[in-house]
């Protein structure tokens, strides 16, 4: 299986920060149903740093330039939103310090820090109806692609995308355990929550950029 390359890895980065700039309405009204209707506003003042200064960001290395982003993620973003999505760069960053080429195991061990860190920070848990469920979701389809051994990079991105996205049908009708959508109980069933639904619509941005 090929590897993802420095140019493709910047490809992944600059298309989640599209997808939150074009979406950031639409994850503002998810979180408005049982939040407080910033999620999408606040993701995107962080990405919009990202993007008015990707050419001032250290290109030496996938990790480098992750680290930067973690850095204006952190420092931009509002609310709990600012280090859960700082720590996602974080830890890939220093996971792929130095690399400008990345196989499919270490995306994986890269992905599996960042859901550790962002444990650890928030205090969250997989079933909490969080984006670390997509994110888990994503990380353990790439898992059994790896260990299946068969088909392209891109085919196991798709994959893991498509779980990534179903992950947001799945949650529905959970309770929310953390974020602003717990402190309604048992109401936050049966409704989607938006940082789910970010990584994966993420996700399939990213695929179909790839792609192209």
């Amino acid at each position: 299986m090929e590897k993802l390359t420095q140019a493709q890895a910047e490809t992944v980065v600059m298309t989640m920060t599209d997808t939150s700039l074009a979406n950031e309405a639409y994850f503002s009204d998810l979180d408005a149903v049982m939040g407080d209707a910033d999620f999408g506003r606040s993701l995107a003042a962080g990405f919009r740093v990202v993007k008015e200064k990707w050419d001032t960001y250290d290109h030496s290395s996938i990790g480098s330039l992750l680290l930067n982003v973690s850095s204006a993620l952190t420092s931009n973003t509002g609310g709990c939103s600012g280090p859960v999505w700082g720590t996602l760069f974080m830890k890939t960053g220093i996971a792929f310090r130095g690399k400008t080429e990345l196989g499919l195991d270490e995306i994986i061990a890269g992905l599996r820090s960042a859901i550790e860190g962002i444990m650890k920070r928030g205090g969250a848990v997989l079933g909490d109806k969080t984006l670390l469920d997509a994110l888990d979701a994503l990380t353990s389809s790439l898992e059994a692609s790896l260990a299946a051994g068969e088909g392209t990079l891109l085919e196991a991105f798709a994959q893991a995308a498509d779980a990534a996205y179903e992950m947001r049908e799945t949650s529905k009708g959970w309770v929310a355990m953390r974020g602003r959508q717990s402190f309604t109980g048992d109401r936050s069933s049966g409704t989607y929550d938006p940082g789910i639904v970010a990584i994966g619509d993420m996700a399939q941005a990213i695929v179909a950029a790839l792609r192209a």
